[in-house]
């Protein structure tokens, strides 16, 4: 199998999303890209990238959410690295078939309308991974 195409981004979980929007473009130079409200995960999503490198910061919008239990255990900070992969489905079939744990086995709507997935940290040295395949434009499933 060959390796993920590249960091796609990395998630940090924030308790004032606008406050840290204001921080990484205002004080480091980041481009914001938007904003987005992802409703099955609970948290509202400001994406910014400064040459190459993506940041997810996510802010959640109910106690339930899981960024909320996150922030609630260990503090604002560093919530998951995401890799790029052409297909996630055989990403994790292949990554199962290993033994290494899996939060979904069979991946799910992110942001962007990507398809998405996590591995447990338990399986990865005490990381949140994530896997994303893009969606497919309009233009690119006509072909």
């Amino acid at each position: 199998m060959k390796p993920p195409k590249q960091i796609e981004h990395i998630g940090i979980a924030v308790t004032d999303l606008n406050q840290s929007v204001e921080f990484y473009t205002n004080f480091l130079g980041f481009k914001l890209l938007g904003f987005e409200h992802i409703e099955s995960e609970k948290v509202r999503v400001a994406f910014l990238e400064i040459g190459e490198t993506r940041l997810e910061l996510l802010e959640a919008t109910s106690s339930d959410s899981p960024i909320n239990h996150f922030i609630e255990k260990r503090g604002e900070g560093i919530h998951h690295i995401a890799f790029q992969v052409d297909n996630v489905v055989e990403r994790l079939n292949f990554l199962k078939e290993q033994g290494i744990k899996l939060i979904h086995e069979i991946p799910k709507e992110g942001a962007h309308g990507n398809l998405v997935a996590f591995l447990n940290p338990k399986s990865t040295n005490g990381v949140l991974l994530e896997f994303c395949q893009p969606r497919l434009t309009d233009n690119e499933e006509n072909h």
